[in-house]
C-alpha cells in the first residue's frame, strides 16, 4: 500500500466522526458532506509530518470549515432564525440505517438542532466540540480566536440556552407513536378538544418552507396549534410514518409527491413540538427512497 492509498485509509476511517461533528455544527446533510470532503482536500495538501493525531487534527479542520460556513450563512442572512428547521434524516419506522447511527449517536434529534441554530457560530463550535465530543477547551480556543477561558464561557452559554430551550424527549419509541397517531386522529376527526388534550400548553410549531414563505410559520401554545392541524387535516395529504432523527415523524405527501416531513417531540406523554420541513427545494434533496414498499 502506497502512502496515498494509506492516507485515504485513515481518513475513510474518520469519516463518520467526521459527519457527525459537520452535521451537529450545520444542521445541513449537504453542507456537512462539502466540509468533510474540504477536510480531504485540505489533508492531501498539508506537510502532515508533524500531525500527531489525524482524528484531531481533522475535527479541528471540519470545525474551522464549518464555522466559515455559519458565519457566511449569517452574513447573507438566509433565513430567520425561528423558522429555520435543520435537515432531517430519515429512516423506516422499523429502523434506523447503520450508516445514519453516528450521526444521530447521544439522541441528536431536531428539536436540540434547532436550538443550536440560535446559538452564535462559536458558542456553537464550542458546545458541539466540547460537549458532544469532549474536545478540550485550549484546543477550541484557536479555532474561535479566544483565549480557553473566553471559550469555557462560550460553550456555558449555549449549555444554559441548549438547557433552557431544548425538551426533554419521551424516549419510548412506542409511546411516542401512541402520541402521535392520537393526534392525527383527533385532526382527521376535526375534533378539537382531543387536539388540544393531546397537545402540551406550551407546544411549539415549526414550519420552514424555504422560498415559499406561505408555508413558513413559528405557532405557539395548544390552541393555536390545534387551529392548524384542523386546517390541514382539510388537504389531502398522505401520510407515511417514519423515523425523523431517531424519533417518531412523518413524511407528507400530496398527489403522491414529498410535501413536508416532520419531526415531533412528545415530553411528559404529550406534543411538546412539531417541526415541518416543507421547503420543496430542501426536500428534493433528501433520500426518500427509503420509505419504499
Amino acid at each position: 500500500m502506497n502512502q496515498q492509498d494509506w492516507l485515504a485509509e485513515q481518513f475513510e476511517a474518520q469519516r463518520p466522526h467526521l459527519r457527525a461533528v459537520a452535521y451537529r455544527m450545520l444542521g445541513s446533510l449537504a453542507e456537512a458532506e462539502d466540509a468533510v470532503q474540504d477536510a480531504w482536500l485540505r489533508l492531501n495538501r498539508a506537510d502532515r509530518s508533524d500531525v500527531e493525531n489525524l482524528r484531531a487534527w481533522l475535527t479541528t479542520v471540519v470545525a474551522r470549515v464549518a464555522l466559515n460556513m455559519l458565519r457566511s450563512r449569517r452574513t447573507r442572512g438566509e433565513q430567520p432564525l425561528d423558522v429555520r428547521v435543520p435537515d432531517p434524516i430519515i429512516d423506516p419506522a422499523d429502523g434506523t440505517d447503520p450508516e445514519h447511527e453516528a450521526l444521530l449517536a447521544d439522541s441528536v434529534g431536531l428539536a436540540l438542532l434547532i436550538v443550536l441554530e440560535t446559538l452564535t457560530p462559536a458558542e456553537r463550535l464550542a458546545f458541539v466540540l466540547h460537549d458532544m465530543f469532549a474536545v478540550p477547551f485550549d484546543e477550541i480556543a484557536p479555532i474561535v480566536e479566544r483565549s480557553p477561558e473566553a471559550t469555557r464561557q462560550l460553550a456555558s452559554r449555549a449549555r444554559r440556552r441548549v438547557r433552557g430551550a431544548d425538551p426533554v424527549p419521551d424516549v419510548d419509541l412506542r409511546a411516542q407513536w401512541e402520541v402521535v397517531d392520537a393526534f392525527i386522529a383527533a385532526a382527521r376527526d376535526g375534533d378539537f378538544d382531543a387536539l388540544v388534550a393531546v397537545l402540551d400548553p406550551d407546544v411549539v410549531l415549526r414550519s420552514d418552507g424555504g422560498r415559499n414563505a406561505g408555508l413558513s410559520q413559528h405557532v405557539v401554545g395548544a390552541e393555536a396549534v390545534a387551529g392548524q392541524a384542523l386546517m390541514w387535516a382539510r388537504v389531502d395529504l398522505t401520510r407515511r410514518r417514519a423515523l425523523v432523527n431517531g424519533a417518531a415523524g412523518m413524511v407528507m405527501y400530496l398527489e403522491g409527491e414529498p410535501f413536508s416531513i416532520c419531526a415531533v417531540t412528545v415530553k411528559n406523554g404529550r406534543l411538546a413540538e412539531l417541526d415541518f420541513l416543507a421547503d420543496p427545494e430542501r426536500i428534493a434533496e433528501l433520500d426518500l427512497t427509503v420509505l419504499a414498499d
